[in-house]
């Protein structure tokens, strides 16, 4: 199905939106930019380490605070690595604006999973040697077999998972290179699944080898072809990502985290969002040779890797 017609129909106001990715690895951009453009209010956000795709929904919020909103966050880590933690999350964050509640990479990593495997929560000994218990609803008990103190996480099982992926088939058997990022789990814990990917392929081909199925059929509901979907972020083997345009988004957001006026980030969104109607056409604003650049780049990372 198209992309408007996947959000319509499977995300509502007051979800809990599973953001797939790992950092700027396959982040559901576009995604992202329709859920911008439909609007949506009283979102929670679960995910482990993400960038862009929360970025876009966050400084939504920001200039248009009647058409989407998030009133809870539940992650790891929301920055962009080199290029610093996310200035929408500082805005929203120093002004009371959400709530959060912070894990670590592994304790989201283990929600997700408890959440995929039906079980209301998990036991691990990753909370116990920080503050974590202390700013989260982690519980530590005596475990009943060793005597030792181990901590219990509750699952998270969002409403809505949305998952960017190299490859899937019309039934959505998805094949996802490089760093996986928790999507299987994500996809399995949530009630419904959206997922884009850069190549829609035959069921045969998918299937050919099993094992290089990372989310099976089952745990999707939509499956919508969308050519760089995870840009500017990057996509394994398709694209590395767009430093500059991360950099000039990022640009237009911080100088509000000081009260500084939000005209050039409405003017953005008004130009690559609302002005647009589908994410195609976003990407048609960037030189073809800066795609191609990029796509080039990826190729090369690859083969140091092989």
């Amino acid at each position: 199905m198209s992309l408007k017609e996947a959000v319509s129909r499977f995300i509502k106001n007051g979800d809990n939106i599973g953001i797939g990715g790992f950092v700027h690895v396959r982040q559901p951009v576009a995604t992202c930019h329709e859920m911008v453009r439909q609007g949506f209010k009283d979102l929670t956000l679960s995910f482990q380490s993400a960038a862009m795709a929360p970025e876009i929904l966050a400084a939504a919020m920001m200039i248009r605070p009647d058409h989407c909103t998030i009133k809870r966050i539940e992650l790891a880590y929301w920055g962009h690595e080199s290029f610093g933690l996310s200035p929408a999350w500082r805005y929203l964050g120093e002004r009371g604006m959400i709530e959060f509640e912070d894990w670590s990479n592994y304790n989201m990593s283990a929600r997700f999973k408890a959440g995929a495997m039906g079980l209301p929560f998990i036991p691990t000994r990753g909370p116990l040697g920080g503050d974590i218990p202390n700013t989260s609803r982690t519980r530590v008990m005596d475990c009943p077999f060793t005597g030792r103190p181990i901590a219990l996480l509750p699952a998270s099982n969002p409403n809505v998972a949305l998952i960017h992926v190299q490859a899937a088939d019309m039934y959505g058997n998805c094949i996802i290179r490089g760093t996986d990022g928790t999507c299987a789990e994500i996809a399995m814990a949530s009630a419904h699944t959206i997922v884009t990917c850069e190549q829609l392929l035959d069921h045969e081909i998918i299937t050919s080898n099993p094992k290089d199925i990372a989310i099976p059929f089952p745990a999707v509901d939509a499956v919508v072809q969308v050519p760089f979907g995870a840009y500017p972020g990057a996509c394994r083997r398709h694209y590395y990502y767009n430093g500059d345009e991360i950099l000039k988004f990022l640009g237009l957001i911080s100088p509000m985290v000081k009260g500084g006026s939000a005209d050039a980030l409405k003017t953005w969104y008004d130009e690559h969002i609302f002005g647009v109607e589908t994410f195609g056409e976003y990407i048609e604003t960037f030189q073809t040779r800066k795609l191609i650049a990029d796509q080039a780049a990826e190729a090369v990372h690859c083969q140091r890797l092989a």
